[in-house]
């Protein structure tokens, strides 16, 4: 096969063009049984597809025709051993990767600024987290990477590490010295799990960080629909056979994986990677240079700066990537949040994400000159209408982070210990047994089994206030949290 060939995709076609007469699920029967507004909405051809595991289409759990010719040209695309597709998200390779690789007790070395399914798959392992502090950036508020001395100090301590996971790249489109940090982890036999939710698109383009693959790292849970072109919900996993089974790896995911998978997302995984093998180069190139007139424009606006190349050199920000747009808006005097709502109402424009201090835009092979005018117009406006409002005499903003709190439980015995309803503002000292996040990127502040701070419930209370998305408690409200249940002595 070529990597022009699409098997599963144009399997279904075929499928579906010869009209079969079902009497199997999903109920709808092409469309006919579903609601007529929807259908005409979505449309026949979408609906024609939407089948299920019969024999002529293969099935995910167990792969022999299609979908396995459709794996294995990803295999080959992404430089991997094995390839496996997912239709429970990246969250769902995420999990699979450390459930092949830790059980109740074992260790596993990961960054604190890990997004929450990594968290619930130790959880659900019962693995014991040995946690690295990532490198944070004081002037943006935001984390980076993990250096190669912690790396080698964590594994020195603990070379009984069932695993190393790795964030490459982060959320915000800053590498780590990957190859390097694989190298370390290998010397000690452990294999590296990467999260490349943020990263399918740096395989296909020499002029972005190296790959997970690229790198040497034994697995990577890749995000295609977040960069890749594929539908919202489906993401590959791809394997290098040597310290990981692929045939335990795929006994792991099928295990996570629902039996009545998605053929619309696993054909959107099939003509995602055709592109990007064939076309990725050129899309990519294009994308790049965009992303890179459009960072130019935007820091010769008042007021605002979108962060560069600049940010390259520390021993965590070893290499960046252009298409991730961090714009500081500190210096206007207003949150992040403030600007992505600003923006919504003034422009119809939605950005990634907002913090305290930043807003996130994502630049794709979707994105032309069009949109980015648009952009660069808003921010214009935005700055012309809020820089004279900025009083040019006050003190630099302060960055408030969240410190990593220390961890007096497992995640898994806290999350399943006795526990009790408290008032927020009662917690200080008390273990946690939930999770607390901002989310986006769902960084938690907050994972069972640590001991609540008053200066991480301050920063919570900050982000509340500023109307970002604190998530994860049990109570939307945050008026109380869920701790480990104390036993005061009988007198």
């Amino acid at each position: 096969m070529s990597q022009f060939d699409t098997p599963l995709f144009t399997g279904l076609k075929k499928h579906a063009a010869k009209n079969p007469v079902q009497f199997h699920i999903p109920g709808h029967k092409k469309g006919q049984g579903i609601d007529p507004e929807f259908r005409e909405f979505i449309g026949d051809n979408a609906l024609s597809i939407d089948l299920i595991n019969i024999a002529p289409l293969d099935d995910l759990h167990q792969p022999k025709g299609i979908i396995k010719e459709a794996q294995d040209l990803a295999a080959e695309a992404f430089g991997a051993d094995h390839t496996f597709f997912s239709v429970q998200g990246t969250s769902g390779a995420i999990m699979t990767m450390i459930m092949a690789v830790c059980g109740p007790g074992d260790k596993i070395i990961i960054p604190r600024n890990v997004h929450k399914s990594i968290m619930t798959a130790i959880v659900f392992s019962g693995a014991v987290p040995i946690f690295i502090h990532p490198e944070i950036d004081n002037n943006l508020g935001i984390s980076h990477g993990i250096t190669t001395e912690s790396v080698e100090h964590a594994l020195s301590a603990h070379p009984d590490a069932k695993g190393l996971l790795v964030i490459n790249p982060t959320y915000f489109g800053i590498s780590a010295d990957l190859k390097r940090i694989v190298e370390i982890a290998h010397s000690y036999h452990v294999p590296v799990l990467v999260d490349e939710a943020h990263g399918v698109h740096i395989h296909f383009h020499d002029e972005l960080p190296l790959s997970a693959m690229q790198a040497g790292a034994d697995m990577a849970a890749t995000s295609v629909h977040k960069l890749g072109g594929s539908l919202t919900q489906s993401s590959v996993l791809n394997v290098r056979e040597g310290l990981v089974s692929a045939n335990h790896v795929q006994s792991i995911l099928s295990m996570m994986t629902t039996t009545s998978t998605s053929y619309i997302l696993l054909a959107s995984l099939d003509v995602a990677r055709k592109r990007l093998a064939t076309e990725g180069y050129q899309l990519i190139d294009e994308t790049i240079k965009l992303s890179r007139s459009l960072r130019t424009a935007i820091n010769e606006i008042p007021l605002l700066h979108c962060v560069g190349e600049e940010i390259i050199g520390s021993k965590a920000t070893f290499d960046f990537d252009p298409t991730k747009l961090i714009i500081s808006v500190k210096e206007l005097g207003i949150t992040g949040y403030e600007v992505e709502k600003w923006l919504r109402k003034t422009y119809n424009i939605e950005v990634e994400l907002s913090d305290l201090y930043n807003i996130l835009c994502i630049i794709t092979p979707g994105d032309t000159s069009i949109e980015a005018e648009i952009l660069l117009n808003a921010l214009s406006n935005l700055s012309a209408e809020f820089a004279p409002l900025t009083d040019k005499n006050t003190l630099a903003v302060e960055v408030l982070l969240p410190s990593i709190p220390l961890l007096a439980l497992t995640p898994r015995d806290a999350f399943y210990a006795e526990t009790e309803v408290v008032p927020f503002n009662e917690t200080v000292g008390r273990i946690i047994a939930e999770f607390v996040m901002v989310y986006p990127p769902g960084i938690p502040i907050f994972i069972p089994g640590e001991i609540i701070t008053q200066e991480n419930l301050d920063y919570i209370q900050t982000n509340i206030q500023a109307g970002l998305p604190v998530q994860g408690p049990e109570d939307p409200d945050m008026n109380s949290l869920r701790v480990i249940k104390e036993y005061k002595a009988i007198k």
